[in-house]
């Protein structure tokens, strides 16, 4: 994508500013807030509104303040208390992350990007944000919104286009403050203004901080004419809702759940064969003598 005519400076000023009094007050923006709990935080937001995370999140770090209090645990209740966020591996994921910390760094999150992306579940994006928002350290974080937010006000683009890791990490570097606090302002600010300023739909660019910055508003608004990604089908008879059906058995059973219950959910055998697989094959789900059991391991 070309750069855009107007030179970015003043961006990231801008941004820390209107941060600094335009932030929600998210729990897990607190000073006294464990690198542990950020890090569930992270797992947590990753595809999931932050209305629906808010609850959960709070429910898990008081049940499990620690990485070796959720490893100490099977992995079932993980997966249990995950509820319905969505994408129950990442409740695996977190377990098996939480075990990982123990086992290699006595039980503390670790503050190296090598070792963060050591972890189960930690790519490049969750690597950056735990580094930057429970340590302080200087690292350009980026997300959906982030990405928007760059692609309007330095590329002139009214979409992002396709994620690439490389590219989207070298245009925040681009922007992003050397002071190691302005730029974690920067990267919590950049972030903010994209979810509830900057929004893919909706776009107050009446509020923006970096309106008469903004090279899509210079340019008078032009229309995307990238690529467009592929829509996802259907929730309503999917798999994915089958799957959904049956996790939701699966947790409020507290033993194995016999294949013939499992059929009272759906009247389609094969959907259903589908999603009692996919869960095996994900490691959602285990067979028993009795049926299918959430894990234990």
């Amino acid at each position: 994508m070309p750069q855009h005519p107007i030179a970015p400076v003043g961006i990231a000023p801008a941004v820390v500013a209107w941060f600094a009094h335009a932030a929600r007050p998210l729990p897990w923006r607190a000073a006294d807030v464990s690198p542990w709990a950020v890090l569930v935080s992270e797992f947590m937001l990753q595809q999931t509104q932050v209305a629906r995370v808010q609850p959960r999140w709070a429910e898990w770090v008081r049940r499990w303040p620690t990485p070796a209090a959720l490893a100490a645990e099977p992995a079932s209740e993980a997966v249990r208390a995950w509820d319905r966020l969505g994408y129950p591996r990442r409740a695996l994921w977190l377990h098996r992350a939480a075990t990982e910390i123990v086992e290699r760094h006595g039980g503390e999150v670790p503050r190296d990007l090598d070792a963060l992306l050591g972890l189960q579940g930690i790519g490049p994006y969750t690597a950056r944000a735990i580094a930057a928002f429970a340590f302080g350290d200087r690292h350009p974080v980026v997300d959906t919104n982030t990405r928007r937010v760059i692609a309007r006000a330095v590329d002139g683009a009214a979409e992002a286009g396709a994620p690439a890791t490389a590219r989207d990490l070298a245009a925040m570097e681009q922007l992003l403050p050397t002071d190691r606090e302005a730029a974690h302002r920067f990267n919590a600010g950049a972030m903010e203004l994209g979810a509830t300023v900057c929004t893919a739909r909706s776009p107050r660019c009446d509020a923006c901080p970096i309106a008469d910055l903004c090279a899509w508003r210079a340019a008078g608004y032009p229309a995307y004419d990238g690529p467009r990604r592929t829509k996802q089908a259907r929730f309503e008879g999917s798999d994915r809702q089958a799957r959904g059906m049956v996790m939701r058995e699966l947790r409020a059973a507290h033993r194995p759940v016999a294949r013939e219950e499992l059929a009272r959910l759906l009247d389609d055998d094969a959907r259903l064969e589908r999603a009692v697989e996919g869960l095996v094959a994900d490691g959602l789900a285990v067979r028993t003598n009795g049926g299918y059991a959430l894990p234990d391991t």
